[in-house]
C-alpha cells in the first residue's frame, strides 16, 4: 500500500464513529428537494471548520468544497446528493426521521456522509497524496425531481472539472460489494402528461355527455398494447402511468381527466418512436371519442452513460479498496433514472454502485418506508470515492495506476 493510501484509509478509519454519527443526524433531520437548507448548513459547517473553500449556492441548498488555493487548477470532481423523500419512516430506531412524512429512502444520507468523509480525509492526507491530484466535493440538491444537477453546474460546480465521479446505494448487493459498467447505466426518463376533456354530465345519461373516464382508460389501454410493439425489442423502453385524476362524485361525468406517466429510454430514436406512437393514438382515440386529448412531454434525466477510461481507474479504486473478489459487474442497465447525468452532458464520468444489504437483516428495497443500511458502507465508500479521486489525479488510459 502506498504512502497515500495508507493516509486516506487512516484518516476514514480513525473518524468511523463520526461517520456514523454524521449519518446518523442527516437521517433524523432529513429535508425534501427544493428545502435542503439545513441539511446544506450542516455539511458547510464541517467543512469550513476542516479548512476548506466551502460555496453555498446562490439558493441557499447545495455546495461546493474544495482545497484552497486550486481555484485554477482542472480537476476531478465527486458528487452526492442530500435530499430526502416524502415518505413514512415506519423503522423502529434510535436515528428513525424526526420530520412526519419525510425520510432518507434512497441513501441520500449515506451518500453526503460519505462525500464528506472523502473530502475531510483528502484535505487531511495532502502532504501525503501525488503533485497531480486537485479535486473538489459536490453536494447536490434535489436529485429526486431531477433539478439539482442543472443548478449545481449553472453554479459552476463543474468549472476546471475534468472529470466527475459518484455512487449510490444499492440495498440489492451486500455490504462491501461494488458494482460497476461501462457505457449506459440509467435511462432518459420523460415525463407525459395528457389532459382528456370531455362533455360532463349525469352518470345515468351518458349518451348526453362526452365521459374523459371512458376515453382515459381506453387511452391508457391501447398504449399498453401498442407501444411494446412499436418500439424495437433490442432498444429497451418502458411506459407507465402512475397517476389518473378525474371526477367528484359517482354519479357524476367530469368535463376533465389527467394522466401522469413516466417514459424510459437508452437512446433518442426509441424515444422519438414513443411519442410519435403515444401522440397517434391520442389523436386516434380523441376522434373516436369525441373528446379532445393534449398530450404535453417534459425531459427529466437523460441516460447515465459512464465513460470508459474513467470507469476503468473507478473500478482500479475498487480493487484497491474492497479486492477483486468483491467487484461486481452489472450486466444490464437499470430502467431507473438519475440526474447525475447532467454532470455528464459537460464532463466525462462514472456512477459507481455500493453495497449496503446488511447480512443479518432483511433487505429493503429504495423507496421503501423500511429502507436503512449496514453503516459499515460508509468507511467503504468514501475510501472508493477518495481512492478514485487520486488515482483519476494520475491516470494515463488503462494501464495500471
Amino acid at each position: 500500500m502506498s504512502d497515500w493510501q495508507d493516509a486516506i484509509d487512516r484518516q476514514i478509519g480513525i473518524n468511523q464513529d463520526r461517520w456514523v454519527a454524521v449519518r446518523r443526524h442527516l437521517h433524523s433531520h432529513p429535508e425534501p428537494s427544493r428545502e435542503e437548507f439545513r441539511t446544506t448548513q450542516y455539511l458547510a459547517r464541517q467543512l469550513e471548520e476542516a479548512g476548506l473553500a466551502v460555496r453555498v449556492m446562490p439558493s441557499g441548498r447545495g455546495l461546493i468544497a474544495e482545497p484552497p488555493g486550486q481555484e485554477d487548477r482542472s480537476r476531478i470532481a465527486f458528487r452526492a446528493d442530500i435530499d430526502a423523500l416524502r415518505i413514512v419512516d415506519a423503522k423502529s430506531v434510535p436515528y428513525r426521521s424526526c420530520v412526519e412524512g419525510i425520510m432518507h429512502a434512497c441513501g441520500h444520507d449515506a451518500h453526503a456522509t460519505m462525500a464528506l468523509a472523502a473530502a475531510l480525509a483528502l484535505w487531511e492526507s495532502r502532504r501525503s497524496l501525488p503533485a497531480s491530484v486537485a479535486w473538489r466535493a459536490v453536494f447536490q440538491p434535489a436529485e429526486e425531481v431531477s433539478e439539482g444537477a442543472m443548478e449545481m453546474v449553472e453554479g459552476g460546480a463543474v468549472e476546471n472539472v475534468r472529470g466527475i465521479i459518484a455512487l449510490h446505494v444499492d440495498p440489492e448487493l451486500s455490504v462491501g460489494r461494488i458494482g460497476h459498467r461501462t457505457g449506459p447505466l440509467t435511462a432518459a426518463c420523460q415525463e407525459v402528461r395528457i389532459v382528456v376533456r370531455g362533455v360532463g354530465g349525469h352518470g345515468a345519461r351518458p349518451h348526453l355527455a362526452v365521459d374523459p373516464i371512458a376515453a382515459a382508460t381506453q387511452l391508457v389501454t391501447v398504449l399498453y398494447q401498442v407501444l411494446p410493439r412499436s418500439v424495437d425489442a433490442r432498444d429497451p423502453s418502458v411506459v407507465t402511468f402512475g397517476c389518473i385524476r378525474g371526477g367528484t362524485s359517482p354519479n357524476i361525468i367530469p368535463d376533465e381527466v389527467e394522466l401522469l406517466g413516466t417514459i424510459r429510454t437508452f437512446s433518442g430514436r426509441a424515444a422519438a418512436v414513443v411519442e410519435e406512437r403515444i401522440a397517434q393514438v391520442a389523436r386516434g382515440l380523441a376522434l373516436a371519442t369525441r373528446s379532445e386529448i393534449a398530450v404535453v412531454f417534459r425531459q427529466n434525466t437523460e441516460a447515465v452513460i459512464n465513460d470508459p477510461e474513467i470507469t476503468a481507474a473507478c473500478v482500479q479504486a475498487a480493487r484497491q479498496v474492497a479486492g477483486i473478489a468483491n467487484l461486481e459487474e452489472i450486466r444490464l442497465p437499470s430502467m431507473g433514472g438519475e440526474d447525475f447525468s447532467g454532470y455528464l452532458k459537460h464532463v466525462p464520468g462514472c456512477l459507481l454502485r455500493l453495497g449496503v444489504a446488511s447480512l443479518d437483516r432483511p433487505r429493503h428495497s429504495l423507496h421503501s418506508p423500511h429502507f436503512d443500511i449496514d453503516e459499515a458502507a460508509l468507511a467503504v465508500g468514501a475510501r472508493l470515492l477518495a481512492h478514485s479521486v487520486v488515482l483519476l489525479s494520475t491516470w494515463h488510459g488503462s494501464r495500471s495506476a
